[in-house]
C-alpha cells in the first residue's frame, strides 16, 4: 500500500523580485537620550530620538531598540506615529 506522491512543480511559481528597496520608506532619527533598559532580560533599550527628515521632522519620539546603541546613533524608522510606552519603576514586594 504505497502512496504516490506528486512532485510539486516549483518551476511554474512566479518569482519574487529581490527586496532591494527595503528601507525605501524609512526615516532617519538621531538618538538624543538613553532612557533605560526593558524586556524580561534587559535586552531592549528605550531611547528618545529626534526625527531628521520627512513630514514629522523635528518630532521627538520614545522608541524601544534591540541591540547595542549609543547617543548620536542614527536609527532608520519605518513609521513615526507610534511611540513606546514609558518605562515604569518595578514594584518590590517585601
Amino acid at each position: 500500500m504505497g502512496r504516490d506522491f506528486q512532485k510539486k512543480d516549483f518551476q511554474n511559481k512566479p518569482k519574487r523580485k529581490p527586496d532591494s528597496g527595503r528601507a525605501l520608506h524609512a526615516v532617519p532619527a538621531v538618538i538624543e537620550e538613553l532612557i533605560g533598559r526593558t524586556g524580561s532580560r534587559g535586552e531592549i533599550t528605550q531611547v528618545r530620538c529626534k526625527i531628521q527628515a520627512g513630514p514629522d521632522s523635528g518630532k521627538i519620539l520614545r522608541r524601544n531598540v534591540k541591540g547595542t546603541v549609543k547617543k548620536n546613533d542614527i536609527l532608520m524608522l519605518r513609521e513615526t506615529e507610534i511611540e513606546a510606552r514609558r518605562l515604569t519603576q518595578g514594584r518590590k514586594n517585601g
